[in-house]
């Protein structure tokens, strides 16, 4: 079965392969990812990050979900030296480098709270499986490229997985390397491939306003592996990255 939704401004899938009728699970996942952006949206007034940035709330009156993004953020930004920011370059409280990757593995563990055991959640590219999408079949997982949302930069073949990918093909540079508080430019894309979500997503961050150094950094330290493409079009690759490929990038 397959459910559609838009969250946070962009499209989302969930294809459960589990036998039976999944829309009840379908829903309540779904609705924890509506839940975070309600907290989270910086284009939401009601949000509490935009109450936070117009001052009406404080560390000390955020609800206790917004504390765990918040302290999650802030652990990174101290283990990477400063370079993951929470910041915006205007100078606002930020955690879209967090949320997303945080939200969807929080729905995909409510899934595997009900009995899900196969299932593919697409929060807008960010990717949690779990089991296969067919029996001892993995999950292939696409990463696009930077330059053609109709090519896809490496397939992976994933089982209880997650991937996470930043980029500049949406959004621009928008990624603030937390040491210069400017916009990161050294790559194109950085994919990062981990165990859960949310650490893939914080890293992919990470690992781009990093620059070159970022994909070995985070394997290094990590149980991960990294697919990056720079800016002049080179691939770097760190970790067991090999074992998950499919198709590799060219």
């Amino acid at each position: 079965m397959r459910f559609l939704d838009t969250v946070m401004g962009i499209p989302m899938s969930l294809d459960i392969r589990d036998a039976g009728d999944h829309h009840a699970a379908a829903k309540e996942a779904f609705a924890l990812l509506h839940e975070a952006d309600a907290i989270f949206s910086p284009y939401l007034p009601g949000s509490q990050l935009s109450r936070l940035n117009r001052g009406e709330l404080t560390l000390g009156t955020a609800g206790a979900l917004f504390l765990e993004v918040h302290d999650l953020a802030a652990r990174f930004a101290a283990v990477s030296g400063g370079v993951f920011s929470l910041q915006t370059a205007s100078g606002d409280s930020d955690l879209n480098g967090t949320v997303k990757g945080w939200a969807a593995q929080r729905a995909a563990q409510r899934l595997r709270t009900l009995g899900l055991a196969n299932f593919c959640l697409n929060a807008g590219g960010d990717v949690v499986v779990a089991g296969g999408s067919g029996r001892g079949t993995a999950w292939n997982v696409g990463i696009r490229s930077p330059d053609s949302p109709q090519r896809m930069m490496a397939v992976l073949a994933l089982r209880d997985m997650a991937v996470a990918t930043s980029a500049t093909y949406e959004r621009g540079e928008h990624i603030i390397d937390g040491r210069t508080g400017l916009p990161a430019c050294a790559f194109a894309s950085v994919s990062v491939v981990a165990a859960d979500l949310t650490i893939a997503d914080v890293l992919a961050t990470t690992v781009f306003a990093m620059g070159p150094d970022g994909p070995r950094w985070a394997a290094e330290r990590y149980d991960c592996s990294v697919l990056a493409q720079l800016a002049d079009g080179t691939f770097i690759d760190a970790g067991e990255l090999r074992r998950w490929l499919v198709s590799a990038p060219k």
